[in-house]
């Protein structure tokens, strides 16, 4: 993914997140990466990290146009 996509993604994602009551943030499964469930929460600390994994969050995310 290219740099200034990413950083879009990244964008959208903490908007979105910011917006989420923590109720959701904490409960919802919004992506299954792998065969592992992962919450909001989980997704933010991945794409915050930098980590391959929440590379692959974020385009999924967009993928689902959830972001």
């Amino acid at each position: 993914m290219s740099t200034s996509l990413n950083e879009e993604y990244r964008v959208k994602f903490k908007k979105v997140f910011a917006n989420l009551p923590e109720k959701v943030r904490n409960e919802d499964i919004i992506i299954v990466i792998d065969k592992k469930p992962y919450t909001w929460n989980a997704a933010f600390f991945e794409i915050e990290g930098n980590t391959l994994l929440g590379e692959k969050m974020l385009k999924k995310l967009e993928e689902l146009k959830l972001i």
